[in-house]
């Protein structure tokens, strides 16, 4: 779950600033995709160019020669979390709760009293991430996969640990920081928070695609699906699966189109009052590649990008984008098989952005 460590991940692409530019980059996009789904450990890749273009490449199932869907539903992993930043930044916008305040002030004693509400979004908090200490690898993922956890659950794994650091001196991507929003937000809200990301966020924007599963293990609508390395290394199908070990991490199911309709939103400001859409993208000495649930990157060329990526067993997903308009999205099923995308994923942000 981490696009935040050099926005490499697996995800979609952006678009192309001139008109007739838009084939050539889709056919430079077309052969990378190909590369990675031959012999860069993705079974199929879905990709959403500039809201329009889409591009795809391998298979839907192992054994298969079905194709890819075109906008197939996936597990977004941690792209649930600019979702839930979104609705605490709105929230903060409407009086209901103070970014710099700290977290007891809503929920008292649930985590160290230093913690503000801004170091929980942009993971300065020092709370442990708890699924460091969970068994999501092959041995151990098995026996858990349809396991229903509680927020209080997770939480209670990072916290039976002490900081990793005093709050707000340093930086470190934790999945426990957003346990804490979504509890926030309920708080806050007094109703589930997929339910206020429901009515704050995807009724408005019509995302009709995108789901906040809570307790089903099913991924609806047309997808391909998802594989995860037994003990012995043997590929298992886990498309089914439990994510509310991810929940506000996590838990969120989406399209490309989706993610397109809702990045774009976002980053043209028609999600947040203009002082939310500053502190979004604000980073600081402690934090400089992240703002306040999206990641911030400068490519080689020059170019700022904004996004999010994220990861859960089977998938893997990116979103990224400029306030101008050029955006990526892209949806990656794990094969199970090895490879090495990461050179990939950074020939497709250049050959997007740059």
């Amino acid at each position: 779950m981490k696009l935040v460590a050099a926005l490499t991940a697996a995800t979609l692409l952006a678009t192309a600033g001139v008109a007739s530019a838009a084939p050539a980059r889709q056919g430079a996009v077309q052969e990378i995709i190909d590369q990675l789904t031959t012999s860069g450990g993705a079974l199929g890749i879905q990709a959403r160019i500039n809201g329009r273009d889409t591009v795809r490449s391998g298979v839907a199932e192992l054994g298969s020669r079905k194709p890819v869907p075109h906008n197939g539903t996936f597990r977004a992993g941690s792209v649930t979390k600019p979702f839930v930043s979104t609705v605490v930044l709105q929230l903060a916008g409407e009086g209901k709760l103070g970014l710099d305040a700290p977290v007891s002030r809503h929920l008292p004693g649930l985590v160290d009293d230093r913690i503000t509400v801004r170091q929980v979004l942009q993971h300065t908090s020092g709370l442990h991430n708890y699924t460091d200490s969970m068994p999501l690898d092959p041995a151990g993922f098995p026996a858990i996969r349809f396991k229903t956890w509680t927020p209080q659950e997770l939480l209670a794994i990072s916290t039976s640990k002490p900081l990793d650091f005093e709050p707000g001196t340093k930086w470190s991507y934790s999945n426990a920081n957003y346990v804490v929003a979504g509890l926030l937000i309920e708080k806050v809200t007094g109703r589930p928070y997929q339910q206020a990301v429901e009515q704050r966020i995807i009724k408005p924007l019509r995302l009709k695609d995108t789901v906040l599963p809570r307790n089903s293990v099913e991924v609806p609508g047309p997808h391909a699906h998802g594989y995860f390395p037994d003990a012995s290394g043997k590929p298992v199908d886990v498309t089914r699966l439990s994510p509310s070990w991810g929940w506000a991490a996590g838990e969120m199911i989406s399209t490309t189109r989706d993610l397109d309709t809702f990045l774009t939103a976002l980053l043209a400001g028609k999600l947040l009052k203009p002082a939310q859409q500053q502190e979004l993208t604000k980073t600081s000495a402690v934090s400089p590649g992240y703002g306040l649930g999206l990641a911030v990157a400068s490519l080689p060329c020059g170019t700022k990008v904004y996004g999010h990526d994220g990861q859960i067993h089977g998938y893997g997903t990116m979103m990224v984008g400029t306030p101008d308009g050029e955006r990526l999205e892209l949806s990656l099923t794990e094969a199970a098989d090895g490879g090495t995308p990461g050179d990939g994923y950074r020939r497709l942000l250049d050959q997007v952005f740059c």
